[in-house]
C-alpha cells in the first residue's frame, strides 16, 4: 500500500522524495498503462527498467519510497500499480483546470486529449481578446480574465495553465494567486514569482531543446 502523505513530507511541509523519483513515477504510470492496453496483466521491475532505460534496482528503489506493491512470484499487477500510483500522484480523481491565454499554444493545449486521460479537465479558458471572449474553443468556454475569481469558485479550480506572452506572465500569475489557485503550469518562457504556498512547474520548450542539444553534442564528443 502507498505510504501516507505525512511520511512523504518533512515537518516544514517539504517533499522528501527526490524530484527525479517523482518524475519517474509519472513515466512508470504511462508505461504500465501502455502494458494494460496491450493486454498485459502483470509486469516486473526488469521490464519497467528496460522500457525506461533504468535498472531494475532503480525501479524497486523508486517505488519503495511509497510502499510495497509487488507480489512474490508475480511482480506487479498492472491494474493495482496504476491505481496505487494515481493515488500517490493525486490523479485518482478528476482535477478541474483553467487555461489562461488562447493563442496558438493555448489552442493546442485545449486540443490535447492526454490531459483528460490522466485525470485533468480544462473546464474554462480566459483571455483579454474580445475576438475570443464569449466563444468556445475546442468545446471550452472562453471568459474574460476578470471573471477568473467567480469561475474558480464555481468550478472548484485549483490548478491553472498559463500560455501568455512573457511580458504578461507575472501579472497573470499575480491574478491567479490572488483568487486562490494552488498550482500553476507555466508555459511562458520566463521565471515567475509566487508565494511559498503556491506550486509552479515551468515548461519552456526552447529550454528543453537546449538540454537535448547539450546531450547530443556531449554524446558526439565522447564517441
Amino acid at each position: 500500500m502507498p505510504e501516507s502523505k505525512s511520511k512523504l513530507f518533512n515537518d516544514q511541509g517539504e517533499l522528501v522524495v527526490p524530484k527525479a523519483v517523482v518524475g519517474r513515477l509519472s513515466l512508470y504510470l504511462r508505461e504500465v498503462q501502455h502494458l494494460i492496453r496491450d493486454g498485459k496483466e502483470t509486469t516486473n521491475s526488469t521490464e519497467l527498467g528496460k522500457l525506461l532505460g533504468v535498472t531494475d534496482a532503480q525501479v524497486r528503489k523508486d517505488l519503495a519510497y511509497f510502499g510495497q506493491f509487488g507480489h512474490p512470484g508475480v511482480g506487479y499487477r498492472c491494474q493495482e500499480l496504476v491505481a496505487a500510483i494515481k493515488s500517490i500522484m493525486g490523479t485518482n480523481t478528476i482535477w478541474n483546470v483553467a487555461l489562461v491565454g488562447i493563442g496558438n499554444l493555448g489552442r493546442a493545449l485545449l486540443r490535447y486529449k492526454g490531459f483528460h486521460e490522466q485525470g485533468f479537465q480544462i473546464v474554462a479558458a480566459f483571455d483579454v481578446d474580445d475576438n475570443v471572449i464569449g466563444t468556445k474553443v475546442e468545446g471550452v468556454d472562453v471568459f474574460h480574465i476578470r471573471d477568473l475569481a467567480s469561475m474558480v469558485t464555481a468550478q472548484s479550480i485549483r490548478l491553472v495553465a498559463i500560455s501568455v506572452p512573457s511580458h504578461a506572465a507575472q501579472a497573470v500569475v499575480d491574478q491567479v494567486v490572488e483568487v486562490g489557485i494552488e498550482g500553476i503550469l507555466n508555459f511562458a518562457p520566463v521565471t515567475i514569482s509566487v508565494p511559498s504556498k503556491v506550486r509552479v512547474i515551468g515548461v519552456d520548450l526552447a529550454m528543453e531543446l537546449e538540454q537535448l542539444a547539450f546531450t547530443v553534442v556531449n554524446r558526439d564528443s565522447k564517441s
